[in-house]
């Protein structure tokens, strides 16, 4: 078995529960200019992406070609920061107690995000969690050119912590974007979870390495 020497993980419906509230917020902003999708609609293609990117697919693939997609993603931006502002988050069963046996086994803990840097930080600030505490560091798609599925974010956690091999790296997430950008990496393992966005069908045809219920699984497979 490869010896994992980091674990990158999404965040919001992979470690960190929010129901959902950006991809309902990204379903209301488009809303505000006339496009009405189904939050399916919105998780099918715009789960795990940059949000910008998100709206952008969305429209797209939608054929709704008479909307500015800069517009939504100001008009989003706007609403999500509202939402946030009284929004309980929580982190799902098991989470931090995988965190905790990771680092305990010299694993690195990296969450990777398609938020802003702001908006990524004000959920760990909600979690009480801190870079250097809970987890190693975060990685949002401010730090980075391309967003997912390119592989830059582990890209940067491994230059971070000076691992090369990308073989000892695993990515875990619970959309078809998470496991992409895995493979786009080149990550040992490639983790689908079903805590979030996305279907085990959906997640089955980025063909991950396994797919679980929940991350609190994890552990136990890695370490059996």
């Amino acid at each position: 078995m490869k010896k994992i020497q980091l674990a990158v993980f999404d965040m919001a419906g992979t470690t960190v529960n929010e129901d959902n509230v950006v991809y309902k917020t990204v379903r209301a902003a488009l809303a505000k200019y006339g496009v009405e999708v189904s939050l399916n609609t919105v998780l099918e293609f715009g789960a795990g992406k940059e949000k910008f990117k998100a709206i952008a697919d969305i429209l797209k693939e939608t054929r709704i070609e008479n909307v500015d997609p800069n517009a939504v993603f100001q008009e989003f931006k706007k609403m999500l920061e509202e939402a946030y502002a009284n929004l309980n988050v929580t982190t799902y069963d098991g989470v931090e107690e995988l965190f905790k046996i990771l680092k305990s086994k010299g694993v690195k803990v990296v969450l990777n995000t398609g938020y802003d840097q702001k908006t990524a930080q004000s959920l760990l600030n909600k979690l009480g969690w801190v870079p250097g505490e809970q987890i190693d560091a975060l990685i949002t798609a401010d730090d980075v050119v391309k967003g997912r599925p390119s592989s830059e974010m582990i890209d940067k956690a491994m230059e971070m912590f000076k691992i090369t091999e990308s073989e000892n790296v695993l990515k875990a997430g619970d959309s078809v974007i998470d496991i992409e950008e895995g493979k786009n990496a080149n990550c040992g393992w490639t983790v689908g979870v079903l805590t979030g966005a996305q279907t085990r069908q959906q997640l089955a045809t980025a063909e991950p390495t396994l797919i679980l219920d929940s991350l609190a699984n994890l552990a136990e497979t890695l370490f059996p």
